[in-house]
């Protein structure tokens, strides 16, 4: 795609990058609301059936996924005019997801910035190791990376790291309205938790919140894996990177049923997103719409996206992801492909 045509399609998306303030007011009446409402459903239903308590809680874990997309347009200035509101709204929902909400707009900000740009990965990404950087890594390397991306730890263990340890604490140098607004998001779930233990008993907050937080937890990294892990991915190296490119081509337009959209806050145009993250959730499908060059972004659906849970490293020579059984022969002692790969990796570490 030339400069001119890429100039172009970020200015056919530009208008669609207004806020309506009237749209953003009914997408908190109808996802805020409704996921209270739930919540005391399945705290009165404790009476009637444990099961029944486990569906109202399955149901409201969608909601906070919904929840987790206003927080996240807000975190990009775009679901008010107001960058107060913005903070103040993105502050609440942060409570309500468990998420930090000035730390994540840093690291979010970051990934923004350096998607599918290999020279700069690290920050609020998935972790992604090419083919030459696994063969040339140590055993304990490989065998880390193969923890992290093992599904059951990703998306299983994966919540659970969120939400106590990863989103609680701050980073090493941030600035102190990044730490307070941490603190503050910290000490306003303990007093929340903390009274609903007190009224309801921690039995029937953990069998209500337990799921709620894991559920949501799950789908939440599994969306934002999924729609940069897909087979011929964009990747380049800084000096051939281009942000258009890693947006229309290195994240997908993940089509999913019309009730998982609505849930989902439509993220699944993700290369609108990328292009112009200040595209507010419900401007999204119109903007891709309306904008034929961005329709031709890859398209995967709710069955074809099973597949990238193989997709584990990228071949930066055939530039697609490969599975770990793909490279398995380029791991044998004999291949002299390890000894060039680590020849050039010492001649790096020397510069």
């Amino acid at each position: 795609m030339s400069r001119q045509k890429q100039i172009q399609l970020r200015k056919n998306v530009a208008p669609y990058e207004k806020s309506n303030t009237k749209s953003s007011m009914m997408q908190i009446i109808n996802t805020i609301l409704p996921f209270f409402l739930l919540w005391f459903l399945a705290y009165q239903s404790l009476s009637v059936s444990v099961w029944l308590t486990l569906l109202f809680s399955v149901i409201a874990s969608g909601f906070v996924i919904r929840i987790f997309i206003i927080f996240h347009d807000c975190a990009h200035q775009s679901f008010f005019k107001n960058k107060k509101a913005n903070r103040i709204l993105g502050t609440i929902t942060g409570i309500i997801t468990l998420f930090a909400f000035e730390k994540w707009k840093r690291s979010h900000a970051i990934h923004h910035a350096t998607s599918s740009n290999l020279d700069k990965r690290g920050t609020g990404d998935v972790w992604v190791m090419t083919v030459d950087e696994y063969v040339a890594a140590s055993v304990w390397g490989r065998l880390a990376y193969r923890l992290y991306r093992n599904p059951f730890i990703m998306f299983g263990l994966g919540p659970l790291y969120l939400f106590l340890l990863s989103n609680r604490f701050n980073r090493k140098g941030a600035r102190r309205k990044e730490r307070l607004n941490t603190y503050l998001i910290n000490a306003s779930i303990a007093v929340i938790y903390g009274l609903l233990i007190w009224a309801i008993g921690w039995q029937a907050f953990l069998i209500i919140q337990l799921p709620i937080l894991f559920i949501s937890g799950s789908l939440g990294i599994w969306l934002f894996y999924v729609q940069h892990q897909f087979e011929d991915s964009y990747f380049e190296n800084e000096d051939e990177w281009d942000y258009v490119k890693a947006a229309v081509d290195g994240s997908s337009y993940y089509k999913l049923p019309k009730i998982m959209q609505w849930i989902t806050g439509s993220i699944g145009f993700h290369h609108v997103h990328h292009l112009s993250p200040r595209v507010p959730n419900y401007n999204l499908q119109k903007a891709h719409a309306s904008t034929p060059p961005l329709q031709k972004a890859t398209t995967i659906t709710l069955a074809s996206s099973l597949k990238s849970i193989r997709f584990r490293l990228y071949d930066e020579a055939n530039r697609r992801f490969v599975s770990f059984r793909e490279i398995k022969d380029l791991l044998s002692k004999d291949n002299p492909a390890i000894h060039k790969i680590n020849t050039r990796r010492t001649s790096l570490q020397e510069k």
